[in-house]
């Protein structure tokens, strides 16, 4: 695994091809650090998100809108409006918000309860369980951490 100097995670494995977080996922948990770290003060707009993050409007009201259907965040309409958290940030994992946009960390192409491998052969290729295991490691990784614990490793990096 290695983290560009961007934070895409890739993962080369063999003869799979490369495994990366896309963008949706990357700006949604960057958005949702952002939007965490005003919560309780008020509504914070996407524009203002948008403006601080460097990251598409439009982009981010397609990422909002999956979000507010997973009920990770909700709308609050008016002058003041914007977006707040729909439950604490210690409460919403990596996961929950990767799940909510539809990102899928794998990093093997075949289905795990298949006996077909990824590489098209009747049998699993002889590194397939060091890349099942992997993605293993990653999903728990991610279900560990919550946007609280990105907030306080932010704030305590500007220290």
């Amino acid at each position: 695994m290695i983290l560009d100097y961007f934070g895409q995670v890739y993962i080369y494995p063999v003869k799979l091809g490369i495994m990366r977080l896309t963008s949706k996922g990357r700006y949604a948990v960057m958005a949702l650090v952002d939007l965490a770290r005003f919560d309780g003060i008020n509504p914070v707009s996407l524009r203002d998100i948008s403006l601080r993050q460097g990251i598409s409007l439009d982009y981010l009201e397609q990422i909002f809108s999956k979000l507010r259907k997973k009920e990770i965040v909700q709308s609050v309409r008016g002058t003041q409006g914007g977006y707040i958290l729909n439950r604490k940030a210690k409460e919403i994992k990596l996961t929950n918000i990767f799940d909510a946009v539809d990102e899928k960390v794998k990093t093997v192409q075949c289905k795990k309860d298949s006996k077909k491998g990824c590489n098209g052969k009747s049998t699993k290729c002889l590194t397939h369980n060091l890349w099942d295991e992997l993605e293993t490691h990653i999903n728990n990784f991610f279900d560990k951490k919550s946007l609280d614990d990105l907030v306080k490793e932010n704030f305590e990096r500007r220290l």
